[in-house]
């Protein structure tokens, strides 16, 4: 049973300070499991889902942690990546049938941008091969993928989901090349954020897809989620996986949280310690949810890349809440 702890300890500094304890979050029912929550994401009654490998792939909770509702059983093959749009509809991304739809938010099917088993061909540049997230613009409703395991390209499509608008990016290391796009998100402003994971960097694009920045210094950089307003930080999710040498052991290297803001200064890294469950650690941040009050969940592959080679007696937590200190 997951829980909402009472130990707890603080990570940053100033105004960048967080609580967090080393429970999994959430108010589970006895018999439900995670196994692993691989995404999360937040409505605009900061209501949260919860997008998971257990047997209930989609869980929303209130934001304190009680069970609205769930749904998704015997839908999904790999949930990987969710997002709510900003009407509160539900796009899903599962990354071993390749299929993206769009839901309500209790579960009823509205789209299907692409169906179950409908991939490409691998590095073709097609739509799509192992996808792993959408994101929508605010501007104009528009569908931008992440096309990150199978292939190296963002594909932007119109909001109804029946036109390809346009698609960029390429294999590689060179700026504006790609080494798995993980994660996407998008600025009031139109500019695209990608979390380029294996060539440990976000890139910047603008609304037409064309290079802007890259921010650096990361360890694998698996997500990247802004915040509320006009002056959005930029949160980055970092993971090293199945470090068994120096990343067992060593500091500031991730598993961590790092704050930035839209120049790509960092303001914050929340977590030092190498990977584990206590207080303060993580084990490997996939995904990262930020509400109106600034409050941060943390989804982590824990089961995929560490606890499947553990002998353990209990599920690894694999979601996290960071409470904002306001100073």
């Amino acid at each position: 049973m997951a829980g909402n702890g009472t130990d707890r300890i603080t990570l940053g500094e100033g105004g960048y300070s967080y609580t967090v304890s080393g429970d999994n979050w959430g108010n589970l029912p006895e018999g439900w499991f995670y196994k692993e929550a691989t995404c999360v994401d937040v409505d605009s009654q900061d209501n949260v889902y919860v997008f998971n490998r257990g047997n209930h792939p989609m869980i929303v909770f209130d934001s304190v942690g009680n069970v609205l509702r769930t749904w998704g059983e015997g839908l999904f093959t790999n949930p990987h990546g969710v997002t709510i749009a900003p009407d509160d509809t539900v796009f899903c991304v599962d990354n071993a049938d390749h299929s993206i739809r769009q839901f309500t938010p209790e579960g009823s099917l509205l789209m299907t941008l692409i169906p179950p088993h409908g991939a490409s061909s691998a590095m073709s540049g097609n739509a799509v091969n192992g996808p792993t997230r959408v994101a929508v613009d605010p501007r104009n409703g528009e569908i931008l993928v992440a096309d990150g395991y199978g292939n190296a390209r963002v594909h932007r499509f119109s909001p109804d989901g029946k036109h390809l608008l346009a698609s960029w990016g390429e294999s590689g290391t060179q700026l504006g090349q790609f080494n798995i796009v993980h994660d996407i998100d998008i600025d009031l402003d139109g500019f695209i954020y990608i979390a380029d994971r294996e060539n440990r960097r976000v890139q910047v694009f603008d609304a037409t897809g064309r290079f802007e920045t890259r921010w650096g210094d990361f360890s694998r950089a698996a997500a990247v989620s802004l915040g509320h307003g006009r002056s959005q930080l930029v949160f980055v999710g970092e993971y090293f996986a199945g470090g068994n040498e120096a990343y067992a052991v060593g500091t500031g290297l991730g598993p961590r949280v790092s704050v930035l803001d839209r120049q790509g200064t960092v303001l914050a890294r929340l977590g030092r310690e190498p990977y584990g469950e206590a207080p303060g650690h993580f084990w490997a941040p996939h995904a990262i949810a930020v509400d109106s009050r600034g409050d941060l969940y943390v989804a982590e592959v824990s089961y995929a890349e560490f606890g499947i080679n553990m002998d353990l007696d209990h599920e690894l937590r694999s979601l996290q809440k960071l409470g904002r200190l306001v100073s």
